[in-house]
């Protein structure tokens, strides 16, 4: 590969003349300026990292493509809670992107994608001190991250990018809770099962119940309270941060040393609070298990 040599031309030389210590061509930030939005532009017309879907419905791949070995490769979504990115940002998305054309060029079929992490307290924030609609602040912060991404050069396939505020988005993860709800964990065969089936078991004997009385001398309300004893998600009572003057339930890093909020700096709280939770101890064991089939470093 041929090197550049970056040289400073001296003030007394005029950018269209050379001699031996001075080239005509000079690549500073103006030519960087034309060569990356020339080639974006392209990249935007010809959706050069577009990828489609596996196998092609409308004939658009050829033989060779449909055999390329595929890679996934997705970012850590940014929160849009600010005008813009941040450093900390291009950081770690300068390497995956690095990573993802490495792979692209060396034959793979890359998907590499991006979103928005969008719900959470500073979007509910800002509307109660602007009084303009989270969504339309959301959206805006969303238009202007990916206009800083796209002016990175980034390889994302953009027509594949998503917000957690997405209806289309999170109906699913709504989806996924109610079958979480309606399931419990089957320790003998190592799987989730469906709440009715362990209604079933429980009425003729199989499973004995967990309060202690038998399913036939149970009352309807009791039976349900039984049932919740199983279920992955339940209601639970739990010691959390408690901020009045938020309204909100915050993490321990979103807590001061001096008990208050880091936003807003509101006193804090710690009190009990009935909250949905996981009964991911269930699956302890399993989880374990399921280390030795994952492709990760020791370290």
């Amino acid at each position: 590969m041929a090197s550049l040599n970056f040289v400073n031309a001296s003030p007394s030389t005029p950018d269209n003349e050379t001699d031996d210590s001075h080239p005509a061509f000079r690549y500073d930030s103006d030519l960087a300026e034309r060569i990356e939005t020339d080639w974006q532009k392209r990249w935007a017309t010809e959706k050069t990292y577009r990828v489609n879907n596996l196998p092609s419905v409308d004939g658009s791949q050829t033989s060779g493509e449909a055999k390329r070995q595929k890679l996934f490769v997705m970012d850590m979504f940014p929160y849009p809670s600010g005008a813009g990115l941040h450093v900390g940002h291009p950081l770690g998305y300068i390497g995956t992107d690095v990573f993802a054309r490495y792979k692209r060029m060396t034959g793979y079929d890359v998907l590499h994608t991006m979103g928005y992490d969008a719900f959470g307290l500073p979007a509910e924030e800002h509307a109660r001190q602007t009084g303009e609609h989270p969504r339309v602040n959301t959206e805006k912060n969303i238009a202007n991250m990916q206009r800083q991404l796209d002016r990175l050069g980034l390889g994302h396939d953009k027509e594949r990018s998503i917000a957690t505020t997405d209806v289309a988005y999170y109906r699913w993860t709504q989806w996924i809770f109610l079958q979480i709800f309606q399931s419990w964990y089957d320790s003998e065969a190592g799987v989730a099962r469906p709440i009715s089936e362990l209604e079933q078991r429980l009425s003729v004997g199989e499973l004995s119940t967990k309060s202690g009385p038998l399913w036939s001398d149970m009352t309807e309300v009791e039976r349900r309270e039984e049932l919740d004893r199983w279920r992955l998600a339940y209601l639970g009572e739990a010691p959390v941060n408690w901020c009045p003057g938020l309204g909100t339930v915050l993490a321990n890093e979103e807590v001061t040393a001096d008990g208050r909020s880091e936003r807003g700096n509101h006193p804090v709280f710690r009190r009990p609070m009935k909250q949905w939770m996981m009964r991911i101890t269930a699956y302890a064991d399993r989880l374990l298990e399921d280390l030795e089939t994952l492709d990760w470093t020791d370290s």
